[in-house]
């Protein structure tokens, strides 16, 4: 199983490790069109302030923001998995995971990126802000950059497993499953069960107990339909919608009576 997850906007300070080895990250296809983004936003923040705030979408009170983009190649570096700290990450709780469920973790989880295309947990890598809705001057909007390196990439990181799709609708201009790897690609959406409707910190927060649960309980569905087994058995009320024509994902939607 091959789980893909959102990053969050949310980042933990500059870690003590050793400064970005780009060669060491997941997915080396990725390299080269890593490094182009790396260069046009470190070269963007480091001449024009002002110009990174309005490309970057920041607010005034984040401006401190653009000077860490400056330093990506000397920062210092923790684990992917310790440095998104959003409300998906924070339900996930990766570091109070059992070494089997961490070791589990390592294998399955990929994390997309405006700025690395996609990272395993365990690929150490500095904060930074750099979201997959920017559109940088040069390259354009980073969505379409990343299209053509992931189609090139992804089939190996997939493999023949299930592929669990949570990733936000912005990280999925990225890389859209196709033919059969669609087929077995489950998206979720965590509804509200009494309005049926989508809470934003909510829908984040289950997500990451979902994820947590199947590491946890060593689940290892081979398809869509298991996984449905497989979360009902951890206790989630799920409504499964099978593709209609051949080639497209399955719909999941879990639905939660309380919203914490």
């Amino acid at each position: 199983m091959l789980v893909l997850l959102p990053p969050s906007e949310g980042k933990a300070p500059s870690g003590r490790g050793a400064p970005l080895k780009p060669e060491t990250l997941s997915l080396p296809g990725l390299s080269e069109a890593r490094r182009a983004v790396l260069d046009e936003l470190t070269e963007l923040c480091a001449a024009d302030e002002e110009k990174a705030r309005e490309v970057l979408g920041l607010s005034e009170g984040l401006r401190g923001e653009i000077a860490k983009n400056t330093e990506l190649r000397t920062a210092g570096t923790r684990p992917a998995g310790e440095v998104y700290t959003g409300v998906l990450y924070d339900a996930l709780d990766l570091a109070s995971l059992d070494t089997a469920a961490r070791r589990r973790a390592a294998r399955s989880l990929l994390v997309f990126s405006g700025l690395w295309g996609a990272v395993r947990v365990t690929d150490r890598i500095p904060p930074y802000r750099c979201s997959m809705g920017v559109r940088l001057p040069g390259l354009g909007a980073l969505g379409a950059h990343w299209r053509a390196p992931m189609a090139a990439a992804m089939p190996e990181a997939v493999g023949s497993g299930l592929v669990l799709d949570l990733r936000s609708s912005a990280y999925t201009a990225a890389w859209k499953p196709k033919g059969e790897v669609a087929e077995r690609t489950a998206s979720v959406r965590v509804l509200h069960a009494p309005t049926r409707k989508v809470v934003s910190h909510f829908n984040k927060a289950t997500k990451g107990r979902i994820v947590r649960g199947l590491l946890e309980s060593g689940a290892a569905p081979s398809g869509p339909a298991e996984l449905v087994e497989a979360l009902r058995d951890l206790g989630y009320e799920v409504e499964a919608t099978a593709p209609s024509a051949a080639g497209r994902p399955w719909s999941l939607d879990v639905l939660v009576d309380e919203i914490h």
